[in-house]
């Protein structure tokens, strides 16, 4: 993992991000353009505070750790909706779902709602080059299937090519054979191109930074990384990090007696897996075995470590070419993950 350096100046804002728009706002609008502050704006999908900055003790996420040593860390701050596309659409546009009227994947709040402006697209009408790398918006109906191009992007957004292998058959099984499963540690150089997405999101983030040091104009630069969302697709050696004897059970594993079935979530995208599969669960309330509980657990931690060396090597990249002084960093998951065995 790479040591991250020890003298960032960077600004960790946390989940409430439409104070983002307002702090800077005035800002943008003081300043011209040439002494303007530059943006980074890191999104994670699904990632919990199972971080070492909030107190995780099994967790190694030494990058993210050290941001929020240097940064503004909340500790009381809730996502709006507890679905990608609903959360993202919230803190990017500033309002809350009953404003966007989206609630799940199915509408695009321009059409369906208002057309609301989102915080890069405020950026863009104040003189800011846009730029949008991995997953910002939510893809599809919710954003128009482009990534609300062109209204918040200068350019057309970034997407890895190799984000098209995520859910198929690349997890190499006990039996040799490649399935499409839930726990997919793997062998990096084995896998379809030869890399995954968030490195590809890195790599092409690190470029939009080389060539956006030599711009008369700011940058807001969003990266969206996939991981640690399903399926648990990672460099396999991540894993070696916490061994399963180390893995603790989730405390709070039970089905309360008496829960309304509309409040009771039967994770079916879960279920879909070829390797939940093979453990013949019931449905819906069917417990997933002990030992597969703490492989998921597992996996997720050692995902998040893996999003860590994706972090740090951005924010390395920000230091090396002199950024880092220039330019304000927000860091947030668009909700978190439930981690319990009935849900």
């Amino acid at each position: 993992m790479p040591t991250p350096a020890s003298g960032r100046g960077f600004l960790w804002l946390g989940l409430v991000l439409s104070s983002v728009c307002v702090a800077l706002g005035s800002e943008t609008q003081a300043n011209s353009t040439t002494d303007a502050l530059n943006i980074l704006l890191i999104i994670v999908d699904d990632l919990r505070p199972s971080l070492g900055c909030y107190g995780d003790k099994l967790v190694r996420s030494p990058n993210i750790d050290q941001l929020a040593s240097h940064s503004l860390l909340f500790q009381n701050a809730f996502a709006q909706q507890a679905v990608c596309a609903p959360s993202r659409v919230s803190f990017l546009t500033g309002r809350r779902p009953d404003t966007t009227r989206l609630y799940d994947f199915n509408s695009y709040w321009r059409v369906h709602a208002g057309n609301f402006s989102t915080i890069p697209q405020y950026f863009k009408e104040n003189g800011y080059v846009t730029m949008s790398v991995g997953k910002v918006f939510h893809p599809g109906i919710t954003s128009n299937h482009t990534d609300d191009s062109p209204y918040s992007w200068s350019f057309p957004p970034y997407h890895p090519s190799s984000e098209k292998y995520e859910n198929t058959k690349t997890c190499r099984g006990p039996d040799g054979e490649l399935h499409a499963n839930l726990l997919c540690p793997v062998d990096v150089v084995d896998v379809p191109e030869g890399t995954l997405p968030d490195k590809q999101s890195t790599e092409q983030a690190v470029q939009l930074l080389e060539k956006m040091k030599t711009s008369a104009n700011p940058f807001f630069l969003a990266v969206g990384y996939h991981k640690p969302h399903i399926p648990f697709r990672y460099p396999k050696e991540f894993q070696k990090l916490y061994p399963l004897e180390n893995i603790t059970l989730a405390p709070d594993s039970e089905v309360p007696d008496g829960l309304p079935p509309v409040a009771y979530n039967p994770w079916m995208d879960i279920r879909q897996r070829e390797d939940v599969q093979a453990l013949n669960i019931s449905v819906p309330y069917g417990p997933i075995p002990v030992d597969f509980q703490r492989k998921i657990r597992q996996s997720y931690f050692a995902s998040v470590s893996y999003l860590d060396t994706q972090v740090g090597h951005l924010l390395s990249a920000l230091d090396d070419l002199q950024l880092a002084n220039s330019t304000i960093v927000a860091f947030t998951s668009d909700h978190g993950f439930l981690m319990r065995t009935n849900n």
